[in-house]
Protein backbone atom coordinates (compact mmCIF):
# COMPACT_ATOMS: atom_id res chain seq x y z
CA UNK A 1 0.00 0.00 0.00
CA UNK A 2 1.42 3.46 -0.86
CA UNK A 3 2.42 5.61 1.65
CA UNK A 4 0.07 9.12 1.95
CA UNK A 5 1.08 12.31 0.44
CA UNK A 6 2.23 15.53 2.43
CA UNK A 7 0.67 18.48 1.59
CA UNK A 8 4.54 19.91 1.06
CA UNK A 9 4.95 16.61 -1.31
CA UNK A 10 1.47 17.45 -3.43
CA UNK A 11 2.77 20.81 -3.86
CA UNK A 12 5.89 19.81 -5.32
CA UNK A 13 3.84 17.50 -7.68
CA UNK A 14 1.28 19.91 -8.60
CA UNK A 15 4.74 22.50 -9.55
CA UNK A 16 6.04 19.42 -11.23
CA UNK A 17 2.80 19.14 -13.25
CA UNK A 18 2.47 23.30 -13.99
CA UNK A 19 6.37 23.43 -15.65
CA UNK A 20 5.50 20.78 -17.51
CA UNK A 21 1.98 21.85 -18.64
CA UNK A 22 3.26 25.63 -19.30
CA UNK A 23 6.64 25.15 -19.98
CA UNK A 24 6.99 21.76 -21.83
CA UNK A 25 9.57 20.45 -19.28
CA UNK A 26 9.89 20.04 -15.30
CA UNK A 27 10.83 22.20 -12.99
CA UNK A 28 14.45 23.51 -12.48
CA UNK A 29 15.67 23.00 -8.91
CA UNK A 30 15.83 26.36 -8.64
CA UNK A 31 12.21 26.41 -9.48
CA UNK A 32 11.12 23.93 -7.14
CA UNK A 33 13.22 25.45 -4.07
CA UNK A 34 11.22 28.79 -4.76
CA UNK A 35 8.00 26.87 -4.76
CA UNK A 36 8.88 24.62 -1.77
CA UNK A 37 10.31 27.52 0.41
CA UNK A 38 13.34 25.46 0.66
CA UNK A 39 17.13 26.59 0.44
CA UNK A 40 18.97 23.62 -0.50
CA UNK A 41 18.99 21.31 -3.64
CA UNK A 42 19.21 18.40 -1.16
CA UNK A 43 16.06 19.38 0.43
CA UNK A 44 14.58 19.24 -3.03
CA UNK A 45 16.47 15.52 -4.04
CA UNK A 46 14.65 14.89 -0.44
CA UNK A 47 11.38 15.55 -2.20
CA UNK A 48 11.93 13.97 -5.06
CA UNK A 49 13.23 10.80 -3.67
CA UNK A 50 10.06 10.06 -1.94
CA UNK A 51 7.67 11.25 -4.34
CA UNK A 52 9.09 8.37 -6.40
CA UNK A 53 9.49 5.79 -3.90
CA UNK A 54 5.21 6.49 -3.27
CA UNK A 55 5.40 5.83 -6.94
CA UNK A 56 4.11 9.34 -7.99
CA UNK A 57 7.11 10.08 -10.49
CA UNK A 58 9.84 8.63 -12.19
CA UNK A 59 13.29 9.86 -12.46
CA UNK A 60 16.12 9.99 -14.81
CA UNK A 61 19.75 10.23 -13.72
CA UNK A 62 18.33 11.62 -10.58
CA UNK A 63 18.12 15.17 -12.70
CA UNK A 64 15.28 17.47 -11.39
CA UNK A 65 14.57 18.10 -15.43
CA UNK A 66 13.73 14.03 -16.23
CA UNK A 67 10.73 13.29 -14.51
CA UNK A 68 8.01 12.20 -15.53
CA UNK A 69 4.45 12.20 -13.38
CA UNK A 70 3.00 8.65 -13.02
CA UNK A 71 -0.66 7.71 -13.28
CA UNK A 72 -1.10 7.30 -9.33
CA UNK A 73 1.03 11.10 -9.59
CA UNK A 74 -1.78 12.72 -12.00
CA UNK A 75 -4.33 10.89 -9.42
CA UNK A 76 -3.46 12.27 -6.47
CA UNK A 77 -3.55 16.25 -7.84
CA UNK A 78 -6.76 15.66 -10.11
CA UNK A 79 -5.18 15.97 -13.31
CA UNK A 80 -5.56 14.47 -16.28
CA UNK A 81 -2.45 12.74 -18.30
CA UNK A 82 -0.01 15.17 -19.90
CA UNK A 83 1.01 14.06 -23.91
CA UNK A 84 3.76 15.04 -25.73
CA UNK A 85 2.99 17.46 -28.63
CA UNK A 86 5.25 16.85 -31.05
CA UNK A 87 4.43 19.85 -33.85
CA UNK A 88 2.73 20.19 -36.96
CA UNK A 89 2.57 17.30 -40.10
CA UNK A 90 0.79 17.55 -43.72
CA UNK A 91 -1.85 15.81 -44.81
CA UNK A 92 -1.08 17.26 -48.40
CA UNK A 93 2.45 17.51 -49.50
CA UNK A 94 5.33 17.49 -46.86
CA UNK A 95 5.94 19.58 -44.17
CA UNK A 96 8.95 20.64 -42.17
CA UNK A 97 9.90 17.47 -40.16
CA UNK A 98 8.89 17.83 -36.19
CA UNK A 99 11.30 14.45 -35.22
CA UNK A 100 12.94 15.53 -31.51
CA UNK A 101 10.61 18.40 -31.00
CA UNK A 102 9.33 17.90 -28.53
CA UNK A 103 8.56 20.75 -26.33
CA UNK A 104 4.51 21.41 -25.62
CA UNK A 105 2.53 19.00 -23.87
CA UNK A 106 -1.67 19.02 -23.80
CA UNK A 107 -3.71 17.21 -20.87
CA UNK A 108 -5.21 13.75 -21.80
CA UNK A 109 -8.55 12.22 -21.04
CA UNK A 110 -7.48 9.52 -18.47
CA UNK A 111 -10.42 7.14 -20.24
CA UNK A 112 -8.33 7.90 -23.05
CA UNK A 113 -5.50 6.33 -21.30
CA UNK A 114 -7.38 3.09 -20.13
CA UNK A 115 -7.78 2.10 -23.72
CA UNK A 116 -5.68 -1.01 -23.44
CA UNK A 117 -3.58 -0.24 -26.65
CA UNK A 118 -2.71 3.18 -25.19
CA UNK A 119 -1.95 2.35 -21.68
CA UNK A 120 0.85 -0.18 -22.54
CA UNK A 121 2.89 2.04 -24.43
CA UNK A 122 2.20 5.51 -23.07
CA UNK A 123 5.98 6.60 -23.42
CA UNK A 124 5.54 5.74 -26.99
CA UNK A 125 2.41 7.93 -27.88
CA UNK A 126 2.69 11.50 -28.85
CA UNK A 127 0.24 14.17 -30.48
CA UNK A 128 0.42 15.91 -33.86
CA UNK A 129 -1.62 18.70 -35.75
CA UNK A 130 -2.54 17.93 -39.10
CA UNK A 131 -2.27 20.81 -41.89
CA UNK A 132 -4.06 19.89 -44.75
CA UNK A 133 -6.81 18.39 -46.60
CA UNK A 134 -5.36 15.14 -48.36
CA UNK A 135 -6.73 12.95 -46.21
CA UNK A 136 -10.66 14.30 -45.62
CA UNK A 137 -12.26 11.54 -46.65
CA UNK A 138 -10.47 9.22 -44.08
CA UNK A 139 -12.30 11.93 -41.34
CA UNK A 140 -9.05 13.96 -40.66
CA UNK A 141 -9.74 17.63 -41.22
CA UNK A 142 -7.03 20.47 -41.45
CA UNK A 143 -6.09 21.28 -37.94
CA UNK A 144 -7.13 17.92 -36.54
CA UNK A 145 -5.06 16.65 -33.61
CA UNK A 146 -3.83 13.35 -34.09
CA UNK A 147 -2.73 10.54 -31.54
CA UNK A 148 0.44 8.82 -32.62
CA UNK A 149 1.83 5.48 -31.60
CA UNK A 150 5.50 5.03 -32.73
CA UNK A 151 5.87 1.10 -34.28
CA UNK A 152 7.89 -0.95 -35.89
CA UNK A 153 4.87 -2.69 -37.48
CA UNK A 154 2.89 -1.60 -40.10
CA UNK A 155 0.04 -3.01 -41.85
CA UNK A 156 -2.12 -2.51 -45.02
CA UNK A 157 -4.78 0.28 -44.47
CA UNK A 158 -2.78 2.00 -41.22
CA UNK A 159 -2.71 5.57 -40.89
CA UNK A 160 0.61 6.61 -40.74
CA UNK A 161 2.91 9.84 -40.06
CA UNK A 162 5.37 9.36 -42.72
CA UNK A 163 8.83 10.91 -43.00
CA UNK A 164 11.56 12.01 -46.03
CA UNK A 165 14.65 14.30 -45.75
CA UNK A 166 12.00 16.75 -46.87
CA UNK A 167 9.35 16.34 -43.90
CA UNK A 168 6.72 14.80 -42.64
CA UNK A 169 3.32 13.56 -44.25
CA UNK A 170 -0.02 11.58 -42.43
CA UNK A 171 -1.01 8.78 -45.32
CA UNK A 172 -2.63 5.72 -45.44
CA UNK A 173 -0.43 3.42 -46.05
CA UNK A 174 -1.26 0.57 -48.75
CA UNK A 175 0.72 -3.19 -49.30
CA UNK A 176 -0.88 -4.47 -52.66
CA UNK A 177 1.40 -7.27 -53.70
CA UNK A 178 4.76 -6.23 -53.90
CA UNK A 179 3.31 -2.72 -54.24
CA UNK A 180 4.29 -0.07 -51.42
CA UNK A 181 2.93 3.23 -51.27
CA UNK A 182 0.87 6.11 -49.09
CA UNK A 183 -2.34 6.51 -50.52
CA UNK A 184 -4.32 9.95 -49.83
CA UNK A 185 -7.93 9.98 -49.26
CA UNK A 186 -8.74 12.66 -51.17
CA UNK A 187 -9.28 12.51 -55.08
CA UNK A 188 -7.17 15.42 -56.17
CA UNK A 189 -3.71 13.97 -54.81
CA UNK A 190 -1.98 11.16 -56.14
CA UNK A 191 -0.31 7.91 -54.76
CA UNK A 192 3.15 8.21 -53.29
CA UNK A 193 5.41 5.59 -54.00
CA UNK A 194 7.44 4.23 -50.84
CA UNK A 195 10.81 4.09 -52.43
CA UNK A 196 13.75 1.66 -49.34
CA UNK A 197 15.37 4.05 -48.25
CA UNK A 198 13.93 7.70 -48.98
CA UNK A 199 10.58 6.69 -46.17
CA UNK A 200 10.52 5.79 -42.88
CA UNK A 201 7.11 5.67 -40.54
CA UNK A 202 7.60 7.90 -37.97
CA UNK A 203 4.42 6.07 -36.06
CA UNK A 204 0.54 4.87 -36.85
CA UNK A 205 -2.48 6.97 -35.96
CA UNK A 206 -4.60 5.28 -32.76
CA UNK A 207 -7.14 8.40 -32.81
CA UNK A 208 -8.33 11.59 -34.16
CA UNK A 209 -8.45 13.28 -31.15
CA UNK A 210 -10.74 16.45 -32.39
CA UNK A 211 -13.20 14.13 -33.59
CA UNK A 212 -13.64 12.56 -30.04
CA UNK A 213 -13.79 15.89 -28.23
CA UNK A 214 -16.56 17.19 -30.27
Amino acid sequence: MQSKITEKQKKALSAIYESIRSSGFPPTFADLREKLNVVSNQAVLNFLESLEKKGFIKREDGQARSIKILPLGYKEIEKEPLIKIAGMSAAGSYTESFADAFTAWMPLSDQIFQNEKISKAQDDVFVIQVHGDSMINAGIDDGNMLLIKKSKEFKSGDIVVARTENGTTVKKFIADGGKRYLKPENPNYENIPIIPGEITFEGKMILNLTKINT
